[in-house]
């Protein structure tokens, strides 16, 4: 038996929705389509949604300051504009940017950056 499957949403547990909604809309240009008062998002991010949702009081350690998330997982958005011009929009806006980069024998450039709460995308531009 094969079974296929679609990946519909990618969640992430934040601090504050209503910051990252602002952010991924403004910078990547999703658009919102569905929202439950402060402590739910869900933006169109091409063919798979990304979810906001806020994370419970108890998880919050507020004597470290302005929350970053610590993760292992990166979304990765390839892109068909020129990845320095992106960057360089990116930077404009206060996104935090590294530098772009490649690999030997790799068809692609790539560029990481960060949203306001530490969740790191990656920028891949084809070569």
């Amino acid at each position: 038996m094969e079974i296929k499957f679609n990946l519909d949403t990618i969640i992430f547990y934040v601090q504050n929705v209503e910051r990252l909604k602002s952010f991924y809309s403004s910078v990547f240009s999703f658009k919102v389509v569905e929202e439950y008062e402060s402590s739910w998002a869900l933006l169109e991010a091409g063919s798979c949604k990304i979810g906001l949702h806020q994370i419970g009081h108890e998880y919050w350690d507020e004597s470290k300051g302005t929350f970053k998330f610590d993760s292992n997982a990166k979304l990765v958005f390839e892109i068909d504009q020129d990845i320095n011009e992106m960057r360089t929009h990116f930077v404009k806006q206060n996104v935090e940017m590294k530098q772009i980069k490649t690999f030997d024998n790799y068809g692609y450039w790539l560029c990481d950056g960060e949203d306001p709460e530490g969740n790191v995308f990656q920028l891949k531009q084809k070569k």
